[in-house]
């Protein structure tokens, strides 16, 4: 009954992860296409946490934070042998922990929102900057790290390269697009091209939280498998006579 039980909790907390990715990403896409005055394609979702509507972003920052974590406790529990025991959780925490901390560190105007706000500029307040700075470490290092660690993991289980192989690919795809683009930007501002940063923002989100939820999953229905396993043979097995 007590393995029974911990299954079930653990179980729980990986759903939190396969719940947590897509569940951010409709409300940002809502939020964007809905929001008076708001560019999707240019402006960056964490813009969406000003004005009197910014609430629901902010929200939408700290449950998924909170996801993540309940996530990485879940991930924690369930990997028992094999490399990345610590590292793994603990990286998928500390993305969970910086998604509330830049939900509580609200952006500056910028991107062209709210209207009127500046096209271009660095940060003007403390919690801008460490809103900025924090958004990128989450994206530019926490999430593609978690990324190569766990692919680490799975490479040694035969039956779960796929897996691996999944996870190097989307970190390294993520550093890839993330990087330039953050290093472009100002240039881009400059020299007076267009920019679609919102639309960039949107695509390395899917990649990333796409590849997170479906890690989730994939250990989620493991750990349901073992439960349906050891509650059959909880039934099968006869109970021994007290005579």
């Amino acid at each position: 009954m007590r393995v029974l039980k911990q299954i079930g909790s653990t179980e729980f907390l990986l759903g939190c992860g396969v719940i947590g990715p897509p569940l951010f990403y409709v409300v940002l896409l809502i939020e964007g296409a809905t929001r008076p005055g708001y560019n999707a394609i240019q402006t960056q979702g964490s813009y969406l946490a000003l004005t009197g509507q910014g609430w629901e972003q902010i929200a939408n920052f700290f449950l998924f934070g909170l996801l993540c974590i309940a996530f990485a406790v879940g991930l924690r529990r369930n990997w028992r042998t094999g490399r990345a025991l610590f590292s793994g959780p603990l990286l998928v925490g500390l993305f969970g922990l910086g998604l509330i901390s830049i939900g509580v560190c609200v952006t500056d105007p910028g991107d062209g929102y709210p209207p009127g706000a500046p096209r271009s500029g660095s940060p003007q307040t403390w919690h801008g900057w460490v809103h900025g700075l924090g958004g990128a470490v989450v994206v530019n290092v926490l999430l593609p790290a978690a990324c190569f660690v766990l692919s680490r993991h799975f490479a040694v289980d035969l039956h779960s390269r796929r897996w691996a192989t999944y996870s190097w690919v989307t970190g390294a795809l993520i550093l890839a697009i993330s990087i330039p683009s953050t290093i472009g930007l100002p240039f881009a501002y400059k020299a007076g091209f267009p920019v679609v940063d919102g639309l960039i923002q949107r695509i390395v989100l899917f990649i990333g939280w796409t590849w997170l939820m479906l890690i989730a999953l994939h250990l989620w229905r493991e750990i349901r498998e073992a439960g349906v396993e050891a509650a059959t043979m909880r039934l099968t097995v006869p109970e021994v006579s007290a005579d």
